[in-house]
């Protein structure tokens, strides 16, 4: 089985770098979404989908030290760029451990279930210094 940071793993996924090295990773499909949610997100990473609209499902890797509310701010804001949001102004965006998200049994490709959720409210945004890979 290959590693969750194994580049084929990351193939069709938004990867960004936020300052102090972290790393997000954001889907492009629903399927892609799912793979992220279900498959590579591992339980100390934070996870995050803009509220009540369509949008990626973003991960924040998470090491060894917990992220500074300004890198779990910056990681909203990728998720809110990474969606219907991204001309508003102000959007809230759902944040929470990726150990509390499930998917329904037969539910539909990228639809989850969400405990311990946290409301971030951000401006979308991705990264300024951050290489986008597609």
């Amino acid at each position: 089985m290959s590693s969750p940071e194994d580049p084929r793993n990351l193939a069709n996924l938004y990867v960004y770098t936020l300052p102090g090295g972290w790393t997000v990773l954001a889907g492009k499909t629903d399927a892609d979404n799912d793979r992220l949610s279900i498959k590579l997100a591992r339980p100390r990473d934070w996870w995050f989908h803009v509220r009540g609209m369509p949008g990626s499902h973003v991960l924040l890797r998470v090491e060894d030290e917990e992220p500074p509310r300004e890198i779990l701010d910056a990681a909203a804001a990728v998720a809110a760029w990474h969606s219907k949001a991204r001309t508003g102004g102000t959007v809230a965006v759902s944040g929470t451990l990726a150990q509390f998200v499930t998917k329904p049994r037969g539910a539909p490709r990228g639809t989850v279930n969400i405990r311990k959720e946290r409301v971030f409210k951000v401006r979308p945004a991705i990264p300024a210094a951050s290489e986008e890979t597609p």
